[in-house]
């Protein structure tokens, strides 16, 4: 029986081994998915494992989707790119790094219907996810991305793998027509420490956080009278892609699906 994991820290929020055990399921696949928290020295030794077939493939997410580049073999177009990594697969003796949150957050922007083209986007955060989104952002055709992290630094050095974004200093809010919360603020209800109270209308608060499904950050942009939605469409899709990296065969996405996540 084969064995996969999503690895991370923290990673009791992940609902990764709920969606890809019951796609295994669905599919009569004979494996497991798990989820295991480890902490930054681990990671050589999880990574060995792999690369020996102990463990077939992984997920990874925060902190590690950079972190974990050093041990790979070889990277993904996207992932080279983006310098993240989140879908980890053994191919012809080589560990290679894919990046499935590109063409997850895709997907859920275009679900939504919202015309990203010549819009200007606020990401608040400059880890994690956020190079997966300035690519995606791009490819939308974007006319303006603009980043503000709480340490500046993180922020500008973006600019290193792109170019032509825009570095503001947190607390400073500047007009937008979407804002996405890319911060591991909201994970624990935390809430983000920024006013968007004097902003017109018809503006949409994204969130990349699924669990819990209503951040502090959606139920303020919802009070405000904004649209909202949090990341679980996202997630389910970069998940398909990982699944289909995998196991070579495309998943059921369907009602269900989202029961089974609202579930938790």
């Amino acid at each position: 029986m084969k064995r996969y994991f999503v690895i991370g820290n923290p990673i009791d929020h992940s609902l990764s081994p709920k969606l890809q055990n019951w796609w295994l399921k669905e599919n009569n696949i004979d494996a497991t998915y798990d989820k295991i928290k480890l902490e930054e020295h681990e990671i050589k030794n999880f990574i060995q494992d792999i690369k020996e077939q102990k463990i077939a493939g992984c997920n990874v997410t925060v902190p590690f989707k950079k972190k974990i580049i050093p041990f790979l073999d070889k990277l993904s177009q996207e992932a080279e790119q983006t310098q993240s990594v989140n879908t980890i697969t053994f191919d012809s003796g080589e560990l290679v790094g894919h990046n499935t949150d590109i063409s997850g957050f895709d997907t859920a922007i275009k679900k939504l219907n919202f015309k990203t083209k010549g819009k200007k986007v606020l990401i608040l955060g400059a880890g994690g996810v956020v190079p997966s989104i300035i690519f995606a952002l791009k490819n939308m055709r974007v006319q303006e991305i603009i980043i503000t992290n709480r340490t500046r630094e993180k922020a500008e050095n973006l600019k290193a793998l792109f170019n032509n974004i825009k570095i503001l200093e947190w607390g400073d809010l500047t007009d937008f027509h979407m804002v996405i919360n890319a911060t591991s603020l909201g994970l624990n209800n935390e809430t983000i420490d920024l006013d968007f109270s004097s902003l017109e209308h018809d503006k949409l608060f994204y969130d990349v956080i699924y669990n819990p499904q209503e951040t502090r950050f959606l139920k303020m942009g919802k009070q405000l009278g904004y649209k909202t939605e949090n990341g679980k469409t996202m997630f389910v899709y970069q998940a398909l892609e990982a699944f289909k990296l995998w196991h070579n065969i495309e998943p059921k996405v369907n009602t269900d699906t989202y029961k089974l996540l609202d579930n938790d």
